[in-house]
């Protein structure tokens, strides 16, 4: 492995590119650092094709070591173990970056590790392992020639900024990540505040330009000798008797509209012809016949579609398939919602909790709380498949983080709205674009649950099929139809602008005008589908579940925290325990009470309120008498404060004996009439009669 060591310089911040130092045994390796965040990628191939496999089998592993921030691991086992939820979304960010540009029929298997070693808390590391990942497959002998780079984009204070640090991200209204090569984009995955069309498309280019010139960098670097990959070479006899039956029936088959019917069909053709040819030829196996008549089958799809502009199920270009919103169909959920467009379908239900239910995020900056939460769930019988559910897929993760992309920005504040929020996805049936069937249907659940959101948000999958000048650009793709195109593209956002857009693409050639048309077709789509959900439900509930927590949450000066938890929790305890409530408090003061019953909250609300109120000189307060002596009675005014009430204020009448006017207990209307230097309250009934 050749040593070396470059710089580039992106947006005024230096990437530093080292190889050859360690790793060496890797297929390819470099080090990527940028500030003090440094970021290890190897990566390695086996040295002979996998047999008997259709696709690449390419696995990606980024993963964060938690010394690299200065910290030990959270929990019990003080070691890292099963990637978290950010550290999957990276693997797949780099995935798809650099999937495409592999030849067609590699089939060996290709690994890619990506470590943290360093983090700044500053400088993104995602980013920077991408470009390694590039870095490491150029200068290997995989057959990956062509340089990728990537780049994020943020808007702030109305100005487009490259790669902004971490913190300023908190105040960019645009999180763009850009994947590409000089000569075209290859991944997008953005999540904004409504922006438009026209500022979403300003940030791509800004992007593209930034890309190109780190691309241009990298084609600098040495290189291996890299291993050729051809095709395998088919059976000139074999092909054409199979493409003699073959293309009658695709063309037959590609216009079938029902997914089911169609694969029936399909199928059925290819097994019979596959057992009458492999009698011809013996020494074919049956996954090269597939492999023809697949090839068969997308020829004539995308024919149909690029020549004739029909799609396969007889839709218009920009047509939407069959739409029904039904809200309200769970008696126990929160909020619930079945969205179904086509033959794709997503329950989603909204469940409500309380602070106490924020989950708890272990990330390499730290640990903070989560307050939404959006869980998609892709169970095998959606598709019609015998699959068991074991664990989270790693496309379960991508697509429910792209549909909590799309609703975070639609969500209450939590000082309007202090509850926790969940929603789940749960797809029922699956033929295309499920992620954006999980926003619309969740959009609506939180509708139904009574949460005060700021307005519906709809999202909808978009394809093109490009043969050179040739193409069209598709709504609301189906499933066939995200496989036959050469980029998926899903937006999704309100009438006022794009909250999400996520984009793979398998094709150079996509053009400035090429996207522009694309996402107003998107938009236009979008609208089509808000206006469905808004006739089906136009605002939110006015309240909440009968099965939700009550909640109401309150502010205390910070030097209240303690006098209401109490010496040992004993207030808070009793508080809780006495009305069946759940207390939270945080450091800043903030106090939420929760619990099944209004009474209680209500009851624990007015306590909290009257323990931290001050006391008010003139103010006329509802008493209780706690503590008699020979001089006057002390009653409590507020939780924890109490006054002197002179035997003199007791009574307008001349009082001998204090037990004459009042007993422990007793409750009577005082007025503060003096707090003296020492902080002592005076009281006088006699002044509040």
């Amino acid at each position: 492995m050749e040593c070396f060591k470059k710089e580039v310089e992106v947006a005024g911040k230096k990437f530093i590119i080292e190889s050859g130092k360690v790793a060496k045994q890797a297929s390819g390796s470099c080090v990527v650092t940028v500030g003090e965040t440094v970021v290890l990628v190897a990566v390695v191939a086996s040295k002979d094709p996998k047999p008997g496999i259709d696709f690449m089998p390419l696995t990606v592993d980024y993963r964060e070591r938690t010394y690299a921030a200065g910290r030990i691991p959270g929990g019990f086992f003080k070691r890292e173990a099963r990637p978290r939820d950010s550290e999957i979304l990276v693997s797949r960010l780099i995935d798809r970056s650099i999937r495409p540009l592999f030849p067609e029929y590699w089939r060996n298997d290709t690994q890619i590790s990506a470590i943290v070693l360093s983090h700044d808390g500053e400088n993104d590391s995602d980013t920077a392992a991408i470009l390694g990942a590039s870095v490491a497959l150029c200068t290997s002998s995989l057959p990956f020639v062509m340089p990728i780079a990537s780049v994020r984009v943020g808007k702030i204070n109305g100005q487009l900024v490259v790669n902004p640090t971490i913190s300023e991200q908190k105040s960019s209204v645009l999180e763009l990540v850009v994947s590409g090569t000089e000569e075209a984009l290859t991944m997008v995955e953005a999540g904004a505040q409504e922006l438009s069309e026209e500022e979403m498309l300003e940030a791509l280019n800004l992007a593209r330009e930034t890309v190109k010139s780190i691309c241009l960098v990298q084609k600098t670097l040495p290189a291996k000798v890299k291993v050729t990959v051809a095709a395998s070479q088919q059976n000139a006899a074999l092909k054409a008797d199979i493409e003699t039956e073959a293309i009658a029936k695709a063309e037959t088959g590609v216009v079938i509209k029902d997914k089911a019917e169609r694969e029936i069909f399909w199928d059925s053709f290819k097994k019979d012809i596959s057992a009458r040819l492999i009698e011809k030829y013996p020494e074919e196996s049956s996954s090269t016949i597939d492999t023809i008549l697949e090839d068969i089958f997308y020829k004539k799809a995308r024919e149909l579609v690029l020549n004739k502009k029909i799609r396969t199920d007889g839709r218009g270009l920009e047509e939407i398939r069959s739409i029904t919103c039904e809200t309200d169909i769970l008696p126990r959920a929160h909020g619930s919602s079945l969205f179904t467009r086509g033959q794709t379908q997503a329950l989603a239900t909204v469940t409500l909790g309380t602070p106490g239910d924020m989950q708890i995020m272990d990330e390499l900056a730290g640990e903070y709380k989560e307050r939404f939460m959006l869980h998609y769930n892709f169970p095998g019988f959606s598709t019609g498949e015998a699959k068991s559910e074991r664990f989270t897929s790693r496309r379960e993760i991508g697509h429910g983080n792209l549909a909590k992309r799309a609703l975070r920005p639609i969500l209450p504040s939590e000082e309007d709205f202090g509850y926790t929020i969940r929603i789940v996805s749960d797809i029922l049936e699956s033929n295309g674009s499920s992620s954006m069937a999980s926003v619309c249907g969740g959009s609506l659940a939180l509708f139904n649950a009574g949460v005060p959101v700021k307005a519906s948000c709809a999202g909808v999958a978009m394809g093109l099929m490009k043969e050179g000048d040739n193409y069209v650009i598709l709504t609301d793709i189906m499933g066939m139809e995200d496989h036959l195109g050469d980029m998926d593209f899903k937006v999704a956002g309100t009438r006022k602008g794009i909250t999400a857009l996520q984009m793979d693409i398998k094709i150079s050639g996509l053009t400035t005008e090429l996207l522009a048309q694309a996402l107003d077709q998107a938009k236009r789509g979008r609208f089509f589908i808000l206006d469905k959900m808004d006739a089906a439900v136009s605002l939110p509930k006015n309240d909440i579940s009968n099965y939700a927590p009550r909640m109401i949450t309150i502010t205390i000066p910070q030097n209240k925290i303690g006098e209401l938890i109490g010496p040992g929790g004993k207030n808070i305890r009793r508080l809780q325990e006495d009305n069946d409530v759940k207390i939270d408090i945080e450091e800043t003061g903030r106090v939420s009470i929760s619990g099944a019953e209004s009474a209680g909250v209500d009851c624990v609300k007015e306590y909290v309120e009257a323990m931290t109120a001050e006391v008010e000189v003139g103010k006329i307060y509802n008493a209780r008498i706690v503590k008699l002596m020979a001089f006057g009675a002390f009653a409590e005014i507020l939780p924890g404060k109490e006054g002197l009430i002179h035997i003199s204020q007791l009574s307008s009448q001349h009082t001998k004996r204090v037990e004459d006017v009042v007993n422990e207990g007793d409750e009577v209307k005082v007025k503060v009439v003096e707090i003296d230097k020492q902080g002592r309250i005076n009281l006088s009934i006699k002044a509040a009669n």
